[in-house]
């Protein structure tokens, strides 16, 4: 019986990109630290209202939205390129965890969340494009399930020892202070252990005038604006899992001969259930599906968010077996997050060209940006109008599925035809 070597399942990356996942991993554990727990610290504990909060969060993202846009142009600058970009976001948003520590008011709540939200939108395309520096091909798509699934663990582990932290302290100030100790970290590895990836030959200078080029260029590439209208919409489909789902199946899945819903243990279990095949899943989905073009593994993972989202709709609609279609549902769910996220990033690397992979980058990350600000209020909306819409809304969501595999059908030979005509210019 042949022996599991742990090497041979394993990709075969360079050394960097390890270091990169390890780095995200740890810079990911700090996010968790706080994801979760922050809105509660500033209504219990700073005593500002839920509105206020929900203010100073949605302005962060606000923030964030500019950051992705000046991080984009900064990683293919001449003189800030990749390394000095992350450099940049992990101080800013050191600066800014230690901030929200220290806080008492909206002013510092705004403050705090201005700072991170900036500095995280400039923090992922520098970390996104040195992955793409330093793959090629199939690996390429390996790399980025590898750094996925770094974040996915780091965010769960922090999540995980931040409600440990809670219940046996309950000294949510320190939750701050821990996410900004693993920036610091995260600067500390950059620092040392990750060298500049553009290259000299084609990267476009720093002057205002090419970066605005810059982003001229990837706003009237066709191709790239066809992908970014799907890619919307699965990021959309994200947004669900993290923000209406939960909800839904407190409020409206009838458990026995209750109209109450699951408790918040099963809720809690199902979610760690369905984190656990993300994280399980991930680099086997990767290798399963590398011999398909990007656009076509989209499409799979299209049809697996369709087949969720019609089990998670019947978990509310179905008189027994909640909890068992809940789990289906999750686990399509958890399929289709781990088939869309590194094939998406490598799409649009074989689409952008070399001296515009910041921007393009960055751009994709936009797309997480908008679907986040369209998914949680769509979402809220249909749960309220009570149970026949929101049992109703994840049949629609399934639906929307069609239009998405139809722009992927159309964005197949494009992408195709963009690619034969890049390998020409080189």
């Amino acid at each position: 019986m042949p022996k599991f070597q742990l090497s041979s399942w394993l990709p075969r990356l360079p050394t960097q990109v390890w270091i990169l996942a390890a780095g995200r991993f740890l810079s990911q554990s700090g996010t968790g630290f706080t994801l979760f727990y922050a809105p509660i610290f500033f209504v219990d504990r700073v005593g500002l209202s839920a509105t206020a909060v929900g203010i100073g969060l949605g302005i962060g993202s606000i923030a964030g939205i500019f950051g992705r846009v000046l991080g984009g142009s900064f990683c293919d600058s001449k003189f800030w390129g990749r390394r000095r970009t992350l450099l940049l976001a992990t101080m800013i948003a050191a600066v800014a965890s230690f901030v929200l520590a220290a806080t008492n008011d909206f002013a510092g709540l705004v403050a705090g969340n201005v700072l991170m939200g900036f500095g995280v939108g400039l923090y992922w395309p520098p970390t996104e494009t040195m992955v793409a520096d330093l793959t090629e091909g199939d690996r390429r798509q390996e790399a980025f399930a590898l750094t996925r699934l770094a974040d996915n663990l780091g965010l769960q582990v922090g999540i995980i020892f931040g409600g440990v932290l809670i219940a046996v302290t309950g000294n949510y100030r320190s939750l701050f202070i821990i996410d900004g100790i693993s920036f610091i970290v995260l600067f500390a590895v950059v620092w040392s252990a990750i060298s500049e990836t553009y290259k000299p030959s084609t990267a476009t200078d720093a002057s205002p005038k090419n970066l605005k080029n810059g982003w001229m260029v990837a706003l009237n590439d066709r191709t790239l604006l066809v992908y970014a209208s799907v890619n919307i919409l699965f990021t959309l489909y994200i947004s669900q899992i993290q923000t209406t789902m939960p909800l839904y199946f407190s409020k409206f899945v009838p458990v026995g001969t209750s109209e109450m819903g699951f408790s918040t243990g099963t809720i809690t279990v199902l979610f760690a259930f369905s984190t656990f095949l993300t994280v399980a899943l991930q680099m086997p989905i990767v290798k399963a599906l590398r011999r398909f073009s990007h656009p076509k593994a989209l499409m799979i993972s299209a049809l697996l968010w369709g087949i969720g989202f019609i089990a998670i709709g019947l978990t509310g609609m179905a008189a027994t077996g909640n909890l068992f279609l809940a789990v289906l549902g999750l686990s399509f769910l958890s399929l289709a997050t781990v088939a869309y996220t590194p094939f998406a990033s490598a799409l649009v690397v074989d689409l952008a060209p070399d001296s515009l992979r910041g921007v393009y980058l960055a751009l994709n990350s936009q797309c997480w940006a908008i679907g986040y600000l369209i998914g949680p209020p769509l979402g809220g909306f249909a749960l309220d109008q009570g149970k026949l819409g929101a049992d109703n809304f994840w049949l629609g969501l399934a639906v929307s599925v069609i239009v998405a595999i139809a722009i992927l059908q159309k964005l197949d030979p494009m992408l195709k035809a963009k690619i034969i005509a890049k390998k020409q210019l080189l």
